[in-house]
């Protein structure tokens, strides 16, 4: 490894890497012989720590505390993830402007923003503030805690030390003057990133294009029209980020100890990339599993006792606040009959070959003035209203917290109190397996306090049609008494505290698909939750109706095991197809003419699934993309959902609209203009090329409700599916098996690195493509015992 001492690799014999190993070990960990205080180096040598990477490149991080733990961590991130580090670390600091024009677009992985100006302007607003140094110095538990201080600190520190002591290979940032040290306030900066994704991070575009009206008269915005733009902004099928999870309590299990399926959905490019790791500071923490980049703790894994995935919520985790204005100043608002100025945020973002440009940005006591949530959802700033969005993550640098106590738990008791403690985690839900045999979900998430009562009184006429439809509250800002209060449990101010959050101990299974709380175990469903947090007694998603039907016959069956959970990530069933294939034949032979006979065979003979050898996956794709594209929900189904029968209603297809075989159509003609056989293997035309080699992809799209999700990017002319912009994406199956060792396989879809010269580019995306998996080597013996092992000691120099 450049930069690091290769302490041994793969040419020693196996007795004298065990010897050098431990040998190894104690050194790397004696403690310092005296306590450190923040900002100083341990033992006043620098921060180091062994690597232990075994086969896929997968980085076992052995250190004697947590910064030295962060800066293990940040060196073996750099050394995979350099270039996308970087970008995202610019994108942070509000320079993305400066080196690639103002005009271009981020990747997205960060915020919404569409232009660089717009991001830029966002973040370097942000960093003028001194946001994230304001979260920093709150006190713990509303601010982060000391160790994961700790971990940032160190996390910066490797990142540097990589860059200083290596030569960076990956063509996407080769010698280019923008990849340069950071700080720890840039790491905790990219934190904050993330928590308000789902915030001040949706509106960005909005909040940086608010500007006070002139005297034009301004249109104000159509309810129904905001209400359903806003029901599609937050609805999962329109997400970039999903995720299915189930934990199986031992109840139904084999050995009466419990199994956790992880796959969460996230996009295979750029900053949101998952990177695998073990975590180890001896007698303190021992985790393996997945961090989202730039994050120096194990965001979805599994330690020897409990294991843990998330699912994207559906808690909203903002709301607006309608502003009435001065009639003579529309940067007036009014509280209680008293005038309020907004505050002026001037901010200036220097400009790639031009001047810097100033724009101000308008704040008031609720968050920042915003007149769009999206191209689709306008919000107009007129001469009589404003809107403002209030964010709570925007106050919550948390998750890190939340994180470590989860890699530190034994139960899921403990993790429980781990979120009761730290309450950071911003748009997710928690999925997790104890060895004991406990199960648990739970949607704790950071959301706005909106009560369906708050929502009732203080409704304006737009959020009383926004709420019901949406959960996005509009509430009335000129009345204080609409404001959102405090739950004595919770951590900061308004914001629902942990005994309000939906919580399922303990059942057969527990699942979610990024529907609500509401199923997450269809015999004992949850209900009394706020509005906010998600519906109840509403149509499920066909991979929530999928993935029940599928989670809850395993359960019956009992008896099971990791590798039931390996089977079922891959099974890669159509539950549209069990609904609508038939159906489909049926109504394809009525139609039956020389442009259809062929499909309907094809269909008839069609396995139901999409693997890489189906033959009839693709046309039923395409067909069943335009048609749920064309045809409105509610006409699709002949039998209407039935909340007293969720899972299996909606059912039997509209074959009898125009919309059905204009699709059927549509979908044969795209085919053959492509040059595709209708009954083409779906991996001939559904696949990614890494390193000059195509690799198969199984899985389909949210449509079709595939519980190992793929959303490709359709490129008739190059061939069909030719790449994956998101979907499966650090996958595990964890189980126990009384030893002292968590039985546990993962695979990470896209490979470790986005480096094309890294041996780590594809290695796991063609093993995710062939349907195999890594057997996880987390305790000692194991990892010393890889054929690949390769041991490097990393530390500072000066």
């Amino acid at each position: 490894m450049l930069g690091g001492t290769l302490l041994f690799g793969t040419r020693f014999g196996r007795l004298a890497l065990t010897g050098v190993a431990l040998v190894t070990a104690a050194t790397a960990l004696t403690p310092p012989a005296v306590a450190h205080g923040p900002g100083r180096h341990p033992s006043g040598g620098g921060l180091s720590a062994v690597i232990r990477y075994t086969e896929h490149g997968i980085p076992h991080i052995l250190a004697k505390d947590y910064a030295n733990l962060g800066f293990g961590t940040g060196w073996a991130q750099a050394a995979d993830q350099v270039c996308v580090l970087a970008d995202g670390f610019l994108t942070v600091r509000g320079e993305r402007s400066r080196h690639f024009g103002p005009d271009a677009a981020p990747d997205g992985s960060l915020s919404s923003a569409r232009t660089n100006l717009s991001s830029d302007l966002y973040f370097r607003g942000t960093r003028d503030s001194r946001t994230v140094e304001k979260l920093l110095a709150t006190p713990a538990p509303a601010g982060p805690g000391r160790e994961v201080k700790e971990l940032m600190r160190g996390w910066a520190a490797g990142y540097n030390a990589w860059l200083k002591q290596n030569r960076i290979t990956d063509p996407a940032c080769r010698n280019a003057d923008w990849v340069g040290p950071v700080t720890t306030l840039d790491v905790a900066r990219r934190g904050f990133a993330v928590s308000v994704l789902g915030g001040q991070g949706r509106g960005i575009d909005g909040i940086t294009a608010a500007q006070p009206p002139g005297t034009a008269p301004v249109t104000p915005p159509d309810a129904d029209t905001t209400a359903k733009a806003a029901r599609e902004l937050f609805g999962a099928e329109n997400a970039d980020m999903g995720s299915n999870a189930v934990a199986f309590s031992g109840k139904v299990t084999a050995n009466g100890r419990g199994l956790l399926l992880g796959n969460p959905h996230y996009p295979w490019h750029g900053g949101r990339r998952f990177w695998q790791s073990q975590q180890t500071i001896p007698g303190e923490l021992n985790v393996s599993g997945a961090s989202l980049l730039g994050t120096p703790v194990v965001n979805i894994g599994f330690n020897d006792k409990v294991a843990w995935s998330h699912t994207v919520a559906t808690g909203v985790t903002l709301n607006l606040h309608q502003l009435t204005l001065d009639p003579h100043d529309p940067t007036v608002y009014q509280v209680d009959g008293r005038r309020e100025r907004m505050r002026e945020r001037t901010v200036t973002v220097p400009v790639k070959d031009g001047a810097p440009l100033t724009r101000t940005q308008y704040w008031t006591r609720y968050g920042p003035v915003v007149t769009s949530l999206g191209a689709s959802l306008p919000l107009p700033w007129s001469r009589s209203t404003a809107y403002a969005l209030n964010d709570p993550n925007a106050g919550n640098l948390r998750a890190s917290d939340t994180a470590l106590a989860f890699g530190k738990a034994r139960s899921t008791d403990d993790m429980l109190e781990g979120l009761r403690g730290t309450q950071g985690l911003p748009w997710v839900n928690t999925i997790a397996a104890d060895s004991t045999g406990h199960s648990l979900f739970t949607q704790s998430q950071v959301l706005p306090r909106i009560t369906d009562d708050l929502a009732q009184r203080c409704s304006t006429p737009l959020g009383r049609v926004t709420y019901p439809a949406s959960g996005v509250a509009v509430l009335d800002g000129s009345r204080s008494d609409c404001g959102l209060g405090r739950d004595p449990d919770a951590v900061q101010p308004g914001v629902f505290g942990p005994s309000r959050m939906p919580v399922l101990k303990d059942a057969a299974y527990a699942e979610n698909s990024n529907d609500s709380a509401w199923l997450s175990n269809a015999d004992t469903p949850l209900t009394g939750y706020e509005r906010v947090f998600g519906t109840v007694g509403t149509p499920r998603s066909l991979r929530t109706r999928g993935a029940i039907e599928d989670v809850a016959a395993m359960a019956d069956r009992g008896r099971l095991t990791v590798g039931d959970l390996q089977r079922q990530q891959f099974a890669n069933r159509v539950p549209a197809a069990d609904l609508a294939v038939a159906d489909t034949v049926r109504a394809c032979k009525e139609l039956s003419a020389g442009d259809l006979a062929e499909a309907c065979g094809v269909l008839e003979r069609w396995d139901g699934s999409m693997g890489t050898s189906s033959r009839g996956a693709l046309l039923f794709d395409r067909f069943w993309r335009a048609l749920t594209a064309s045809m409105p929900a509610a006409q699709l189904w002949k039998v209407p959902f039935s909340a007293t029968d969720p899972v299996a209603t909606p059912h039997t297809l509209n074959t009898g609209s125009p919309a059905f075989a204009a699709a059927l159509r549509g979908a044969v003609a795209e085919l053959r203009a492509a040059g595709i056989a209708l009954d083409a293997p779906l991996g001939e035309h559904q696949f990614v090329v890494r390193d000059g080699k195509r690799h198969p992809v199984h899985g389909g799209t949210e449509a079709l409700g595939v519980w190992n999700k793929i959303e490709a990017v359709w490129d008739g002319a190059g061939g069909g599916y030719g790449e994956v912009a998101h979907g499966s994406s650090h996958v595990q199956a964890v189980g126990w098996d009384g030893g002292r060792c968590p039985a546990a396989r993962t695979v990470l879809t896209y490979s470790q690195s986005s480096n094309p010269a890294s041996p780590h580019y594809r290695d796991q995306t063609a093993l995710f493509s062939d349907g195999e998996w890594v057997t996880s080597r987390f305790c000692e013996r194991d990892i010393m015992r890889s054929p690949e092992l390769e041991v490097v000691r990393v530390r500072e120099r000066r």
